[in-house]
């Protein structure tokens, strides 16, 4: 796997992320994705996908940094500072976050298998 691989399939995921992109979402997502939420909370892909297709979550602004990647064979370990403004549940969501993700390399397509996040400010 090549670096390039994950720094694009980083751009394109935050992309579907900020335009609630089911279709993307569910291509970069693996079907037994693990995701730690800020309040201790584990997601599966299905629950992060029905908060996009409910317009429960709403980004407005979505600002990623201090991006690191580091490769490991087929195995990608991302971290990204993302500053998040927008609506989830109709409650405000305004911060820094940190984002932990984890990439797998499955025949011609990368893939997020488990991931965590921890707010910042």
């Amino acid at each position: 796997m090549e670096i390039n691989t994950i720094v694009n399939a980083e751009i394109e995921l935050l992309t579907a992320v900020k335009n609630a992109d089911v279709l993307a979402l569910e291509k970069f997502l693996h079907d037994d994705l693990l995701f730690n939420l800020p309040d201790g909370q584990t997601i599966t892909k299905e629950i992060d996908l029905d908060s996009y297709r409910s317009g429960k979550m709403e980004i407005e602004v979505l600002e990623a940094s201090d991006q690191i990647i580091s490769v490991i064979g087929d195995t990608a370990v991302v971290g990204v500072t993302v500053l998040l403004r927008g609506k989830y549940d109709d409650k405000p969501l305004d911060g820094i976050f940190r984002y932990g993700r984890v990439w797998k390399q499955f025949d011609e397509n990368v893939r997020v298998i488990a991931g965590s996040c921890v707010q910042l400010k």
